[in-house]
């Protein structure tokens, strides 16, 4: 069995900004905090969080969606990659982040989620709040 998760917030910046730093070793690492390294085109492999997640990039459609396989160290070895879906909406006050998380390892669904807010979207929300006043 797998599990799927899906967690939003807005973040005070563009789509194209989010877009762009999401596949950015540069832009990921400052968003976040821990270091990346990605290879931003489609079949491009990416690492994140100091090597704690890697993967691969499955779709892109700029500045609005981008579909990646996606794995921790925590998957049991045989756990096939899972997917993430990133998608993005511009709304009143910056975008709407949409993250569609699936085929994650049965009973790890909830850590993942709560991984997401604390560390991604918090942040994310910190690191662009901070790019918007500069």
């Amino acid at each position: 069995m797998t599990e799927t998760i899906e967690c939003s917030t807005v973040l005070p910046a563009s789509a194209r900004q989010i877009y762009i730093a999401w596949l950015s070793s540069q832009g990921h690492s400052a968003m976040t905090g821990a270091k990346a390294v990605i290879d931003p085109a489609v079949e491009g492999r990416f690492t994140a969080w100091d090597g704690y997640i890697q993967g691969a990039n499955l779709e892109s459609e700029p500045h609005w969606r981008i579909v990646q396989s996606w794995r921790t160290t925590e998957f049991p070895e045989a756990a096939p990659d899972s997917h993430l879906e990133v998608r993005l909406e511009s709304v009143d006050g910056g975008t709407y982040i949409r993250l569609i998380h699936t085929l994650i390892p049965d009973g790890q669904g909830e850590s993942y989620r709560r991984g997401w807010e604390e560390y991604y979207f918090l942040p994310m929300a910190e690191y662009f709040s901070t790019e918007a006043e500069t």
